[in-house]
């Protein structure tokens, strides 16, 4: 064959679920000489991360570490470590990754429950605490950031402690609120939580941070069975990411670097000012959006600052669209999953790219794409309303 040139990529504004653009300083960060897995300096790069990311998932559980791979297989983690064969555990879905949640649970042999909802809304702690009190479940799984509709659950230290009162573990995704919104394991009385490196984070994919307490820890050691996954059996990995450092796999060296300098960036900028930032950014586009006459698929109640999920006006391509700006303005925007495929755009503003020349940007853009399918918009409405939000903030 012929041999390929160096590989050389085309710059893009990433604006969908995820990846976002991966800071700058991550960049650099992940092009540090490697260490060997086992090295002694690599080490205490490890015990590093740990220790930053349980301040960022304000906790204090001693196994908090990256799952080597990406955010879904922190889903799978979590899940074939807390259940068995037999086990009850109750799901409630409001989307397209609560429904995966339902799908890797039932690989595991466990009584899956689900508890369905209308995508778009959270759920109510009624409704929760009728499901816990009538299953009686091992584990309670939701999620807290959901993707697909960009519906943020609310409640959830209420929810942690209905679980607490059953004896149920909480299980929560939080792959799209880690570093976004306020999130607190500690004090929700979460036991169980996985995250991703490629949003909030500003990281590039391939690193799933996780947390178990002390509960769901005792509960993984006592199993009667083997965990289904050798690759993901916490009873070994714990060796690697514990006081040990006992060799269970390759670690990802240049991903751990890069996640220790968004750690790293995350602490400088403070969690509470980095959720103030996701807020305001969103409330910048949202008034630039609903300008346009974009209608949100979440109810304002309960939508996520972090990812904006819009409907297709009446009479737009929804590919077209998407096209349009990748190809004119290098942007990319989400696509609908599920029951939205087609139907909906969703537009991310997470970690570096929750900031406002990328807000403004962004909706110039989108006006540009819907004036060329033929929507009638007041020229700079959009990016008029954005600007009145921060000028007020």
């Amino acid at each position: 064959m012929e041999i390929p040139t160096p590989l050389q990529t085309n710059g893009r504004l990433l604006l969908g679920p995820g990846p976002s653009d991966a800071s700058p300083q991550v960049l650099r960060a992940m092009s540090s000489p490697l260490l060997g897995h086992l090295d002694p300096e690599f080490m205490q790069i490890m015990a590093r991360v740990q220790a930053m990311l349980r301040e960022a998932f304000r906790t204090s559980n001693p196994v908090t570490f990256p799952v080597s791979a990406t955010g879904m297989a922190g889903m799978e983690c979590c899940i074939v470590n807390l259940l068995e064969p037999g086990d009850r555990v109750v799901v409630f879905t409001l989307g397209f990754f609560g429904n995966r949640m339902v799908e890797v649970a039932g690989r595991t042999g466990a009584q899956v429950t689900v508890v369905e909802g209308p995508w778009g809304k959270e759920f109510s702690l009624e409704q929760i605490g009728e499901a816990i009190k009538k299953v009686r479940p091992k584990v309670v799984a939701l999620v807290h950031a959901e993707t697909s509709t960009g519906v943020l659950q609310g409640n959830m230290k209420e929810i942690g402690a209905l679980c607490r009162d059953a004896g149920a573990l909480l299980l929560v995704d939080a792959v799209t609120s880690l570093a976004c919104v306020r999130l607190e394991v500690d004090a929700w009385g979460i036991d169980a939580v996985y995250s991703c490196s490629q949003k909030g984070l500003g990281c590039s994919p391939g690193l799933s941070p996780v947390s178990f307490s002390p509960r769901a820890v005792e509960v993984i050691k006592t199993r009667k069975t083997k965990v289904q996954s050798w690759y993901f059996d916490m009873t070994t990995v714990m060796s690697y990411w514990g006081q040990d450092r006992a060799y269970h796999h390759t670690g990802p060296i240049s991903m751990v670097y890069g996640i220790h300098e968004g750690l790293r960036l995350v602490l400088e900028e403070g969690l509470e000012n980095r959720w103030a930032r996701h807020e305001l950014n969103h409330r910048a586009l949202r008034a630039g959006l609903e300008c346009m006459g974009l209608e949100f698929t979440a109810d304002r109640s309960c939508q996520l600052p972090q990812l904006n999920a819009v409907r297709v006006p009446a009479g737009v391509d929804d590919l077209a669209g998407r096209k349009y700006l990748l190809e004119k303005f290098g942007i990319e925007i989400g696509g609908g999953l599920g029951d939205f495929k087609g139907k909906v755009w969703r537009l991310g503003l997470m970690g570096q790219n929750s900031r406002p020349s990328v807000v403004l940007l962004a909706l110039a853009a989108l006006e540009q794409a819907l004036t060329k399918q033929g929507v009638k918009l007041t020229p700079g409405g959009a990016v008029g309303a954005a600007n009145a939000v921060y000028s007020q903030s």
